[in-house]
């Protein structure tokens, strides 16, 4: 195993992503979950910038004090710093987000990520999201490996199985304790004692 590539919202952070749609519908409580998964989906390809999805949904006044509430509501995962300064004494470290550019941007330098990956791809700069395997190829490439020699985490199964499909081993971080037919942790001291074990 030469790396192991992490997703971004539900591993890193806490917030899986359905902390926006809470976030919205406190002060639209109509908006259906499915519209708003639409709009924000064009955000995350770059089709729309992330005031622009504000504004679709209602926000008129102070939206970027708006955008800056909810960002400022996403928590990091404490456990990843000691896993990501751990995995690297033996591997590479990549990130690959479905995430509105600017919004990935101010996460990763809130919490000072960048400085932990050897690659970070998001589809806000690549117009492209997961499950779209030209997004896992981007990286990968960029990484200098093949798929089989990768470990890929995410808490989506539909991601998990792109990335299986193409070779990868994945597993579950299961912040929204889903059923999994595969490898499942529940934290990052789980993800690290199984990424010992099959490095050995």
């Amino acid at each position: 195993m030469k790396a192991v590539i992490l997703d971004m919202y539900g591993v890193i952070v806490k917030d899986t992503g359905d902390g926006f749609y809470e976030f919205v519908n406190r002060t639209f409580p109509k908006i259906e979950t499915a519209y708003m998964y639409k709009e924000w989906d064009r955000a995350n390809i770059g089709e729309i910038t992330s005031l622009e999805v504000l504004r679709v949904f209602g926000y008129k006044d102070n939206v970027e004090k708006v955008e800056k509430e909810y960002l400022d509501s996403i928590e990091i995962n404490e456990g990843f710093y000691d896993f990501a300064l751990e995995v690297r004494k033996h591997c590479k470290l990549a990130l690959i987000s479905n995430d509105i550019s600017n919004w990935s941007s101010f996460l990763r330098d809130k919490y000072k990520l960048n400085e932990y990956f050897d690659v970070i791809t998001v589809s806000g700069d690549l117009k492209i999201k997961k499950p779209d395997k030209r997004i896992f190829e981007y990286t990968l490439e960029s990484l200098g490996c093949i798929a089989e020699e990768c470990v890929y985490v995410d808490d989506r199964r539909s991601n998990l199985n792109a990335a299986r499909a193409m070779g990868m081993a994945a597993v579950l971080f299961n912040s929204r304790n889903v059923e999994y037919d595969g490898k499942i942790v529940r934290d990052f001291k789980e993800l690290e004692e199984y990424i010992c074990q099959i490095s050995v």
